[in-house]
């Protein structure tokens, strides 16, 4: 049976563009994938708290070591991590906040990324741990900016992504949301279609 990990970022929940959108790949891919499985993580209704020096001490703190409210943070984090490695297909709504990702997604990111755990440094460089995997990125945003240097959401998914080992990653842009009804449509009509093919594969 085949897994696909939903999360979503907007801060309105199932009611920002970047969710609705979400929603719908999933009604696409559960459509191909008859019986498959999919786990929702809505970082809105669920936020993870934004990493600081009790979290980062406990995951440097050998096993060990730690004390039961260490070892409870780390096993947090492993959680996520074995909730993202056991999936066999992604698809993450990101809306784009003041040209960056949602601070509640940049919070879960970090509770991803682990020395030793999914990702290693070697001497010819950082090694991703993770099972390779589609991750589809639908990104919503008011204006226009795919391809642009305002566009630093892009980069930074693919940057950390990869460092982790998930590098198949697919993007279906809405943009120009905020630009009149008629962009909104032709924006969604697009949107929706790349969904429909890329939920198929």
């Amino acid at each position: 049976m085949s897994t696909l990990l939903q999360i979503n970022s907007s801060l309105f929940s199932d009611h920002g563009n970047s969710s609705a959108l979400s929603n719908e790949f999933v009604q696409n891919w559960l459509a191909k994938h008859p019986g498959g499985k999919v786990v929702v993580r809505d970082l809105a209704k669920n936020p993870i708290p934004h990493l600081d020096s009790t979290v980062v001490t406990a995951f440097f703190t050998p096993a060990e070591s730690r004390t039961a409210e260490q070892q409870a943070l780390v096993d947090f984090s492993d959680s996520l991590i074995a909730e993202l490695n056991s999936a066999d297909a992604v698809v993450i709504g990101v809306p784009l906040y003041n040209f960056g990702v949602p601070s509640t997604l940049k919070a879960y990111f970090d509770q991803l990324g682990r020395a030793g755990v999914t990702f290693k440094y070697t001497e010819t460089g950082p090694v991703g741990l993770l099972n390779d995997k589609p991750v589809h990125i639908i990104a919503a945003r008011g204006g226009i900016y795919a391809g642009s240097p305002a566009d630093t959401q892009t980069g930074f998914i693919n940057s950390f992504l990869s460092f982790i080992g998930l590098k198949s990653v697919q993007y279906i842009y809405a943009e120009g949301l905020n630009m009149g009804d008629d962009s909104k449509a032709k924006a969604l009509s697009k949107a929706r279609e790349q969904i429909e093919v890329s939920a198929a594969a």
